[in-house]
């Protein structure tokens, strides 16, 4: 068995000022290779890497060990810190080299399925796979130091501002609350399921009315949904909860907590207060809720140009309640083509539009399948809408509001993608606020919360909650970095009264209400707080400051888009002893 060679270093510290130093380091081997009658080794830790000289006036044993060494090979060394000939401006310990005197193998490693190494290029699907490899790159250790030292400075910031953690359950009642449960069946109450919760929602709320006052919690979450880049079925929230508060209240406190985030993680100062939208106003200006305003290319609105035109799919568009709305592209007839515009036209299409109008200005004067619709005052008067000039190209989509605002806002992200308008240096945060209470739920016909069902109406729209819920705004509100949103939240209904108006019309009955609600208004009973709070999404955050492209990158072993995990192979089969035990039955789909 191996002496452990005790680490007074760590392999990506080691600078000129150690030199002469005698130093022992733990790690990986990157890479050996021997050239003449020296080997050099280069030792990687989470820190970094550093190259090991082995030379032949190092005892035979020392250096018959140094001819073995292969990739992922575990070491330990000792030796002296001395100044490298041919210097490496690429690593941090680019300007020294440790001498070996001893090594010890603690490890032997078969050739590694996938590189370890940050430009491995290899699928996703081997990385995940082999996901303790894909750990030990350097780009991937440095996500994992960098989501702690959120957790860190979030942990402190709350704290200092009088918050408590308090855990709370992972094992609840099933609630719905906007996804699928993971269901948990219980051995003891046999037949019964617990739920993993998809938020500390109702206990958070729980918590306000027993006095804590302030709470936050680093929280394990689970909703069994359809995957994407920044979603996983199990993900983490920076929860929180505050009482006696309004909306100003709780922004204050997030807008201090990011710009201290920034500062400690980032080095990076930001301006706060952040800007603040209404829901209405982020959408007839960006057509999203979660707006990138890192670049313009705003909507505009020409219904009372395309009212009365002679282009039908205008005029019908406004006639039926929709919308004729575009947006200008500054020297975009150049930079588009025909064919080029006929792929944004594709990317309208598949966002529900039924096809994309646009119009190009150039030096020899307009050009627009639109020209035959229109006269020469008409398009004089659509391009003076734009405030478009020679070189540019408008883009114009005609359908009801929902599809116009998610065609137009990814054609207006494609194109600032396109023309390079996106400053990827800023951090844009900005607040959205006065969401609608309800939206119409296609599948039923009737209403359900946009956020949740605890959610206090805007107290100027109450009286409509029965006869005109669409109209009801919320004291809801999202903060939004560079177009994603990073969390959400909402002062909560503290009234018993309110909060079963609120159920009632979302269509529940008293005792669907009783039975899945029940010891929520039963604390209401006895005392509540005026309350409100927030929850981040922690890997959305981690992801966007980092710059990364997915969640899986700031996650040490994320599921794939199957929601498997490659590494254990989960989710697994039960035995039949453990379904018998648990009383049930399987019925294969």
């Amino acid at each position: 068995m191996s002496e452990l060679i005790k680490r007074t270093m760590y392999c990506g510290k080691p600078r000129l000022s150690d030199e002469g130093k005698t130093v022992r380091l733990n790690g990986w081997v990157q890479r050996s290779r021997r050239l003449g009658r020296l080997i050099f080794c280069d030792l990687r830790d989470k820190t970094g890497v550093v190259q090991i000289v082995f030379d032949e006036e190092l005892p035979s044993d020392v250096f018959a060990a140094a001819e073995t060494l292969r990739s992922e090979f575990v070491i330990g060394i000792e030796g002296v810190c001395r100044e490298r000939e041919s210097k490496n401006p690429e690593l941090s310990t680019g300007d020294v080299e440790i001498r070996a005197e001893r090594i010890e193998i603690y490890s032997v490693a078969e050739t590694p399925p996938i590189y370890v190494r940050d430009d491995d290029n290899v699928s996703e699907e081997l990385r995940m796979k082999y996901r303790y490899l894909d750990l030990r790159k350097l780009r991937m250790q440095r996500n994992l130091v960098f989501r702690h030292e959120v957790c860190r400075v979030t942990r402190a910031f709350f704290s200092d501002c009088g918050f408590v953690e308090i855990e709370t359950p992972m094992l609840i009642r099933p609630t719905p609350e906007g996804a699928r449960d993971y269901l948990v069946p219980s051995r003891v109450n046999n037949g019964n399921f617990y739920a993993l919760p998809q938020s500390p929602q109702m206990y958070k709320q729980l918590l306000m009315a027993s006095g804590a006052d302030r709470y936050f919690q680093i929280a394990r979450c689970f909703r069994d949904e359809d995957l994407r880049a920044d979603r996983q079925p199990e993900f983490t929230q920076i929860d929180l909860e505050m009482s006696f508060v309004d909306v100003d209240d709780v922004i204050a406190v997030q807008e201090a907590y990011i710009k201290a985030l920034l500062k400690e993680t980032l080095e990076i100062d930001i301006e706060i207060p952040f800007p603040r939208f209404t829901y209405d106003e982020a959408m007839t200006r960006f057509g999203t809720d979660k707006p990138d305003t890192r670049f313009g290319l705003e909507l505009v609105d020409i219904g009372d140009i395309a009212e009365g035109c002679a282009f039908s799919v205008f005029a019908d568009a406004v006639r039926t309640g929709g919308s004729v709305r575009g947006l200008c592209v500054p020297g975009g007839a150049a930079a588009y083509s025909r064919k080029e515009t006929d792929r944004l036209a594709d990317i309208a299409k598949n966002y529900g539009a039924k096809g994309l109008a646009w119009i190009k200005l150039t030096e020899d004067g307009v050009s627009s399948p639109l020209g035959k619709f229109f006269s020469d005052e008409e398009m004089a008067a659509l391009v003076s809408a734009f405030g478009a000039c020679a070189g540019d190209l408008i883009l114009i989509v005609a359908d009801k509001d929902k599809t116009v605002f998610a065609a137009l806002d990814r054609l207006r992200v494609s194109v600032a993608e396109k023309l390079g308008l996106i400053d990827e240096s800023r951090y844009d945060f900005l607040w959205v606020t006065e969401f609608p209470l309800f939206e119409t739920d296609e599948e039923s016909g009737g209403y359900k919360a946009m956020h949740h069902p605890f959610t206090m109406p805007d107290p100027r729209d109450v009286a409509g909650l029965e006869s005109d819920p669409a109209s009801v705004r919320a004291l809801a509100y999202d903060i939004v970095l560079n177009g994603t949103e990073i969390g959400g939240g909402s002062i909560r209904i503290h009234d018993r009264e309110l909060q079963n108006r609120m159920f009632e019309t979302l269509g529940l009955s008293e005792d669907d209400i009783r039975s899945k609600f029940g010891f929520l208004l039963d604390a209401f009973r006895y005392g509540v707080p005026p309350h409100g709070g927030l929850a981040y999404g922690l890997d959305r955050l981690v992801m966007l400051l980092l710059g990364e492209d997915s969640i899986r990158e700031t996650m040490a072993f994320p599921k794939n888009q199957a929601a498997e995990d490659p590494v254990s192979g989960a989710p697994g089969e039960a035995t039949p002893e453990q379904l018998a035990e648990l009383g049930l039955a399987l019925w294969k789909r």
